[in-house]
């Protein structure tokens, strides 16, 4: 089994023919998908899309280039949607100085918010990083003062020395397409020397479609294959070997689908 943990089926390229991206992900042997929210109303609709596939878990949440539209009635609504029994994790929170959306003080509140929330449900966080890695980092290690942290670093692009710290912290730290970039290199080093125990993968669909479909298609689940099949390869572990241990990763992180 292959687990893509962390894929936004409700956006309108997927959601509209989610039937047969579901069917591809189960022929290509990727039989559990985290369906990831951005918003009160993505969030619905994970946990929605969840409820009707077994495969789909949901994580509920609100993405820092959203959060300054966000009012105090709809977290109250995250924090209510994420006591249903098919929601596996809180997010898509974090930080971004790629975007101009939202202040960066909205961010930093909203981040924290999430994390008091999984301190209180035990739920983890999936966190979001856009060219500010390391100021995340001060964040996180911050936060870990007031407890242990659960969560995974998605689609990582930082450096070694940011993931060693938030391995440190205990996070997962999980690479999506664009380690088959040509571009990618860098990210894939840092992909080869993670710990087998804390390395997960993802699509981040419909974005970010690996090599050799990048430009010709939205990204679906079934795609994660060409991601694992370049980590395992520069790794110089065996493709099955490395789609059982990050499938037990996301087990241990998410809970079991």
């Amino acid at each position: 089994m292959i687990v893509d943990t962390h894929a936004h089926l409700t956006d309108d390229t997927l959601f509209s023919q989610l039937d047969s991206f579901l069917a591809q992900a189960e022929q290509a042997s990727v039989r559990a998908i985290l369906c990831v929210g951005t918003t009160v109303e993505t969030s619905r609709r994970a946990v929605e899309i969840a409820e009707k596939f077994s495969c789909v878990r949901a994580a509920v949440g609100i993405h820092p280039n959203n959060c300054c539209q966000a009012n105090a009635g709809e977290w109250s609504e995250i924090e209510q949607l994420c006591r249903h029994p098919r929601v596996a994790a809180l997010g898509e929170t974090g930080l971004d100085r790629y975007w101009d959306d939202c202040p960066w003080e909205t961010q930093v509140q909203f981040l924290r918010q999430h994390f008091a929330l999984s301190r209180q449900t035990g739920l983890p966080v999936v966190i979001h990083t856009r060219e500010c890695a390391e100021e995340t980092l001060e964040i996180l290690c911050e936060e870990a003062r007031l407890g242990d942290l659960s969560g995974v670093m998605h689609s990582f692009t930082g450096s070694l020395e940011v993931a060693q710290g938030c391995l440190e912290l205990g996070l997962y730290i999980s690479f999506a397409g664009m380690v088959t970039f040509k571009n990618g290199v860098e990210i894939l080093e840092v992909a080869k020397l993670i710990p087998s125990d804390r390395l997960l993968v993802e699509t981040d669909a419909p974005y970010l479609t690996p090599h050799p479909f990048r430009g010709k298609r939205p990204n679906h689940p079934a795609l994660v294959v060409h991601t694992l099949e370049c980590i395992a390869k520069v790794r110089g572990v065996p493709f099955e070997r490395l789609a059982e241990s990050t499938s037990e990763n996301a087990a241990r992180l998410f809970g079991p689908w």
